[in-house]
């Protein structure tokens, strides 16, 4: 007979705890869990003991459901010591009524309970419940709300959601490392973690900010609006920033690095890997409303004489980002603008052949000093997703995709 009993953090929390002969013994306060285990298993017990706060074993508790009511039994007080290096929560301190974010909604929502279930082998917290019907819980009324809502058959929806599904937002109040849960954040789309971040504290967002790798966090940073961009930056040191650029697109950091104060701007530029920041200090040059500003200077250009079968060896082993993939760039040995070649040619072409014999010659190109405004003309007309830019000697400087000229178009719009 399988032996398993469901509670509520709501409903042993502040309430007193007894010995098996009935005696009470004082008053629990929290609940600490574990995440070494599969869910996060309860381990210990915070409890107020004749006016002295107290962490005691949880093996020594017992969990009984009396009616509609649980009240907790201690067969022995013993103390508990946390393990150092442990992942430890305290479930009141560090999880109800906090932000969490909810990884499979992709939003933040706040705690409202805990479900836990009772076991052979231990309790273990659930699922964190963020519907109305926990408020009712909380403040004991859920009850007599469902008795009046009973003849009209309406009832208040319960919303749990499993904390395998959940991500803690506020880092900086745990006081503790939780590095089971963090591996989740790089399960969302960067959009989809940029509308979370916008939508915290500034404390908040730079402890979930920070605690992204490099590429996530620059990935994420492209997809925030303006403003939140440059907070995010001014909050970061000097070394974490500045190794956040390094991985963004040139012309993302420009459009960054610009919107900042000149002092900082000039630290940032210094301290960033000098190719990168050579990349970055070229694109500022250009004026706000010329093609250069917005170019991005990471493509794909192979001399003339390169066989088809080699070009593909490349691709392989330097396994470019996709936005620079649309087309490659023939050049000569000047750097100079020959010819296309879409990938598409370059699969069905004969591996012996060179890209001067496979390439298109015909190529529509603009120049790094050209006004904003062609561009979106010309990408439709001509039907491209990307174009290159060049400046009046025709030497590659760079590519614009066909994103970026959407938000540039996007960004004229808001502030018109």
């Amino acid at each position: 007979m399988s032996f398993l009993v469901t509670y509520y953090l709501s409903k042993i929390i502040n309430r007193k705890f007894f010995d098996n002969s009935g005696e009470p013994l004082g008053r629990i306060k929290d609940l600490l869990v574990t995440f070494s285990q599969e869910k996060p298993r309860v381990v210990a017990v915070k409890v107020k003991v004749d006016g002295e706060d107290k962490i005691l074993d949880f093996e020594k508790f017992d969990i009984r459901r009396i009616q509609y009511e649980c009240v907790a039994y201690c067969e022995e007080m013993i103390e508990y010591k946390i393990p150092e290096n442990t992942n430890i929560l305290y479930l009141v301190e560090n999880i109800l009524d906090k932000q969490i974010l909810d990884i499979n909604g992709r939003k933040l929502v706040r705690v409202n309970d805990v479900r836990l279930v009772k076991v052979h082998s231990g309790s273990f917290a659930v699922a964190v419940d963020v519907g109305v019907d926990g408020i009712f819980r909380r403040l004991g009324i859920e009850r007599p709300v469902a008795s009046l809502l009973s003849p009209f058959k309406w009832k208040v929806p319960g919303k749990y959601i499993l904390f395998d599904d959940v991500e803690a937002v506020d880092y900086s109040t745990f006081g503790i490392t939780l590095s089971k849960p963090y591996t989740k954040l790089h399960t969302l789309h960067p959009s989809d973690l940029a509308d979370v971040i916008e939508d915290l504290d500034k404390k908040s967002r730079k402890a979930l900010f920070e605690s992204l790798d490099e590429e996530k966090a620059a990935d994420v940073l492209e997809e925030l609006e303006p403003d939140a961009q440059v907070d995010m930056i001014e909050s970061l040191s000097i070394e974490k920033a500045a190794d956040v650029l390094e991985k963004m697109p040139a012309d993302e950091a420009a459009d960054l690095i610009d919107e900042l104060e000149q002092d900082k701007a000039e630290q940032l530029l210094n301290e960033i890997e000098k190719e990168s920041s050579d990349d970055i200090r070229e694109i500022l040059q250009y004026e706000d409303d010329t093609v250069g500003s917005i170019m991005m200077t990471e493509f794909l250009s192979f001399q003339e004489n390169v066989s088809v079968e080699k070009t593909i060896e490349y691709l392989r082993d330097f396994k470019p980002e996709s936005d620079t993939i649309y087309y490659l760039y023939v050049v000569d040995k000047d750097n100079k603008l020959k010819g296309t070649v879409s990938l598409r040619d370059l699969v069905i072409a004969d591996p012996n052949m060179i890209l001067n014999d496979v390439m298109r010659r015909t190529v529509v190109y603009v120049y790094d000093t050209d006004e904003l405004d062609s561009l979106a003309e010309m990408i439709s007309k001509y039907n491209l997703l990307a174009i290159p830019v060049t400046n009046k000697e025709k030497k590659m400087e760079g590519v614009v995709v066909i994103d970026d000229i959407v938000e540039d178009l996007l960004n004229k719009r808001k502030t018109e």
